[in-house]
């Protein structure tokens, strides 16, 4: 299983960082952003990223987030596992 959650944030990371790159700087989102925690199956309706937090130079799973409109404007943060950048021999 965190193999697959592990692929999966790998996933949602590679998408993150090109639609990033296209936005480019995000502006900070208001207090009715809604939030949760990934799990395993969940359905995500994911339109636009518009932000996604660094993923560090370590050879371990770290926490990450993304903050993402879904297709009917709702912004959301989304907090995840990733495996750190750092394991590259």
């Amino acid at each position: 299983m965190k193999a697959t959650l592990i692929a999966l944030a790998g996933g949602l990371l590679s998408t993150q960082i090109v639609v990033a790159a296209e936005l480019g700087p995000t502006s900070t989102l208001n207090a009715a952003d809604k939030g949760g925690k990934y799990h395993y199956g969940m359905d995500l309706d994911i339109a636009q990223v518009l932000s996604h937090s660094e993923i560090p130079n370590v050879c371990k799973v770290v926490p990450a987030e993304m903050t993402y409109v879904d297709s009917e404007g709702e912004h959301h943060t989304l907090q995840y596992k990733v495996m750190g950048t750092g394991c590259h021999g």
